[in-house]
């Protein structure tokens, strides 16, 4: 077990905006940074991270959390592996307490992936370097492809032997199961005798973001028309093939600083391309682009360049997936190389110079792609060209016209007056396929939802002021979340001083009380927040909650600090000027908060006096509950008033 000293050395090192954009594109906004979300598909960016408070908050998909959730989440870790992660990023050595047979039981059975994989590729890069057999056959491949020592150790490069259960022997001997070698895609059970699937292989390891092993592609060396050129780990927990790409850890620091990514099919592709010192470039290994891959790379960049063969089939598989690529918004361009020329070959023959020089010279956008492909195939065919114009028609209808209206258009006249058509009739066409496409999400989204139940109601719990006025120093939102908010008062605001007090966290003790919050959770917080406070003289922050050990009052706190309150135009008039804008919204946010609670209490006790009145027969004891339920109403509108915001029907009936 990692001890709680070195966790928190790790995360005092922590710069959660240095560790996020490891994964993903940050601009500068204000004190903050935002960027598109990557756990949810979007064109505008709503994932903001503040750097003074350590934390993300999503406002699209609402995750949130500090930089341990964010590597939790994105790269599916657990909490120990995030924790290793950072000190390993961080170059800060954990200590770590012995852990029983039990413990490492329950660690093999949850990580036995993760580690097989470390495992193999280790084995496989020590066998191609220093075993006889691996520097014969497979190191000499990778130097009759050109591959420098460098960028063998980069890629992790590996080889393993041609005997059939070399690897195998070794893994089980390390303590590993047949069952989890199979599952991994390393070895394989024939009539009980194990064999190692990679052998006589050249091994790539397919790794994550941050550089995890995910899992391998294999090329065979010696000719064999019964097995096949390359072969793939196959899909288990860790490997999706559509959500990868190969060369992504390697090349993820030069695609957010070019804020371009090249896009080839081949791993040798990838690898030479890098040795020539192009290194923006990630393969698809052969696969059409997938949603989940595109969302890969716009967490980096939105300019996509595709690189394909000239020949057919590399002309088919650059078409695929475009229209996916322009629906969310990316900058789409496309190279075709010279016939019997792949990236590899190209680069190995012209150099990186030419190469970047031919690639700027060929770059098309997608439409004039489809445009200059499709009319040379369709020739003077009719049916070809109508069946061409239906496709430019559909490639266009996926560019977003809300937000980029005036692309739309210029491809719109491009099409029309390359194809030979009528522009309106084209325009008409183009329509019809953003109609199609919107009935078809809209029936899909209905049959996901089973029952249409119709327009939601409008929100019951909320009514408003007398005066009718709209909210100002306090949101309405549901009780639950205004409980939510005094911790996080407490929090932000519980150490500054307050007039009459000590602090402004002696305040919320005097003024609330604990047994009218309905929340167990939020409850159980603030008792224990002020027991802490009495007994040690200090206070939890924010860090604290942050690192939680229960997920839902972490990903709740991450959240709520990312709450703004609203200034009332009369806070100034009310206080005078001599006050900074943020003591305003301390203030503001801290009198709101317990303003709530205030009122909560008076209606809980205006309506122990209504059940009183009901059963009271005596007129002198109905006439006294009278006068202090009318003092209690008195009360009330004072809180609204001062307030000038809304109240929650909820209270009202609240015992």
């Amino acid at each position: 077990m990692i001890t709680p000293a070195s966790i928190q050395e790790v995360m005092s090192r922590v710069d959660i905006v240095d560790v996020i954009g490891q994964f993903m594109r940050l601009k500068k906004r204000g004190a903050n940074y935002i960027g598109n979300c990557p756990f949810h598909n979007e064109k505008t960016p709503s994932f903001n991270v503040s750097p003074a408070k350590g934390i993300f908050k999503c406002f699209g998909c609402g995750k949130a959390g500090d930089a341990l959730t964010f590597i939790q989440e994105h790269e599916k870790l657990t909490y120990p592996e995030a924790i290793r992660w950072l000190a390993d990023y961080y170059k800060i050595t954990l200590e770590e307490t012995e852990r029983t047979p039990e413990q490492q039981q329950q660690q093999m059975a949850g990580e036995a992936l993760r580690i097989l994989n470390e495992f193999a590729a280790g084995y496989f890069h020590d066998t191609l370097l220093t075993s006889e057999e691996g520097q014969m056959i497979g190191l000499s491949y990778f130097k009759q492809r050109g591959f420098r020592k460098e960028i063998i150790e980069r890629f992790r490069l590996g080889y393993n032997s041609e005997r059939g259960d070399v690897f195998y022997r070794h893994a089980m001997a390390s303590g590993y199961s047949g069952e989890v070698l199979e599952k991994a895609g390393l070895a394989k059970d024939r009539n009980g005798i194990w064999h190692d699937v990679y052998r006589g292989r050249v091994i790539f390891p397919i790794q994550s973001m941050t550089g995890r092993v995910l899992g391998f592609g294999a090329r065979i060396l010696k000719s064999n028309d019964r097995a096949p050129k390359y072969i793939n780990t196959p899909e288990n927990e860790l490997y999706v093939k559509s959500k990868v790409l190969y060369g992504m850890y390697q090349s993820r620091q030069a695609i957010s600083k070019l804020d371009e990514c090249l896009l080839v099919e081949g791993y040798t592709d990838v690898i030479s391309l890098h040795q020539g010192g192009v290194e923006n470039v990630v393969a698809s290994s052969g696969t059409s682009l997938t949603e989940d891959q595109l969302r890969l790379i716009a967490q980096l960049t939105k300019n996509l360049t595709i690189l394909y063969d000239g020949d057919a089939a590399g002309i088919k598989a650059a078409l695929r997936g475009l229209d996916m690529a322009l629906s969310q918004s990316f900058n789409v361009q496309l190279v075709l190389l010279p016939d019997g020329e792949d990236p590899d070959s190209f680069v190995q023959k012209s150099g990186a110079k030419r190469f970047h020089e031919y690639v700027a010279e060929h770059k098309q956008d997608v439409i004039s792609f489809r445009l200059q492909v499709g009319m040379a195939e369709a020739g003077a065919d009719p049916v070809r060209r109508s069946k061409l114009v239906n496709e430019v028609a559909e490639s266009i209808s996926r560019i977003n016209k809300t937000e980029d209206f005036a692309l739309q258009g210029h491809y719109i006249r491009l099409a029309a007056q390359r194809l030979e058509v009528e522009e309106a009739g084209l325009v008409n066409l183009v329509n019809k396929y953003i109609r199609d496409r919107i009935e078809t999400e809209q029936r899909q989204a209905r049959r996901s939802q089973g029952v249409d139940h119709g327009p939601a109601m409008p929100d019951p719990a909320v009514i408003p002021t007398d005066a009718g006025e709209p909210a100002t120093d306090m949101v309405a939102t549901s009780e639950e979340e205004q409980e939510w908010h005094l911790i996080r008062v407490m929090i932000e605001h519980g150490k500054l001083p307050y007039e009459g007090y000590d602090n402004v966290l002696h305040l919320i003790e005097e003024r609330v009380e604990p047994g009218l919050i309905a929340s167990d959770t939020v409850r159980q917080l603030f008792t224990e927040h002020m027991e802490h406070a009495r007994s040690t003289g200090s206070q939890w922050d924010v860090q604290y909650y942050l690192r939680h050990n229960d997920e839902v009052v972490r990903n709740r706190m991450a959240s709520l600090l990312h709450y703004v309150p609203e200034i009332s135009e009369k806070w100034g008039e009310r206080y005078g000027m001599d006050k900074t804008p943020e003591q305003q919204i301390g203030v503001n946010d801290v009198d709101s908060t317990l303003s709530y609670f205030e009122l909560k209490k008076i209606l809980y006790i205006q309506g122990q006096l209504i059940d009183k009145l009901n059963s009271e027969k005596d007129p002198l004891k109905q006439q006294v509950l009278m006068e202090r339920f009318m003092k209690l109403r008195a009360a009330e509108r004072d809180i609204l008033k001062r307030h000038e915001t809304v109240v929650f029907k909820a209270l009202k009936y609240h015992r």
